[in-house]
């Protein structure tokens, strides 16, 4: 019975992923359990980005040389165990969307990042349900989609060392990468 239901959970979101659709990121419950699993046996994304090399203009981003973080691009914070981009971080949204309008040649990695707690599968999962809605907010904010990729580290990449609130609320973030396509 088991693994029929286990079969039908790995159908469910086979054929969510193939049409578009995103499950919602994991309770806050999943983080509670020994293997940081929901019962609904959350399936981890692969990191490697919503979009393939050849939606970037000029390929992978990693070929791409890297410049410099833009004047007052800051990351996006989210709260504990949510990937929703929070009202009172749109105004860092605009500040990418203008810089990306206004400079046709770059491209954007929207790198999501988590705190430490929970585990690594968990995490990486969040991270890219945070870097995508980051990438969400930017193109609606008029940005085209082919110039966005997304990635997630998990807890791999903590902004600040420590376990604490302080530290915690500075790892939960989205951080912005801008590379040269032309």
């Amino acid at each position: 019975m088991k693994s029929t239901y286990a079969s039908t959970i790995l159908l469910s979101a086979a054929v969510a992923l193939l049409s578009g659709c995103r499950t919602p990121p994991p309770s806050e419950d999943a983080l509670e359990g020994e293997d940081g699993l929901n019962a609904g046996g959350w399936i981890d994304g692969d990191g490697a980005g919503a979009f393939g090399a050849d939606a970037l203009p000029g390929g992978n981003f990693q070929d791409l040389p890297r410049i410099e973080t833009p004047a007052g691009v800051e990351p996006v914070y989210f709260a504990y165990n949510d990937s929703s981009v929070p009202a009172s971080e749109s105004g860092k949204i605009a500040v990418v969307a203008n810089f990306l309008r206004d400079h046709p040649g770059v491209v954007l990695v929207v790198e999501g990042n988590c705190d430490e707690r929970g585990t690594n599968e968990y995490n990486m999962s969040l991270g890219e349900y945070r870097a995508n809605a980051v990438r969400d907010a930017v193109t609606g904010a008029g940005v085209s989609g082919q110039r966005i990729q997304t990635v997630s580290y998990g807890e791999e990449r903590p902004a600040v060392i420590g376990s604490d609130e302080s530290a915690w609320a500075q790892n939960r973030r989205a951080d912005f990468a801008f590379y040269k396509a032309d």
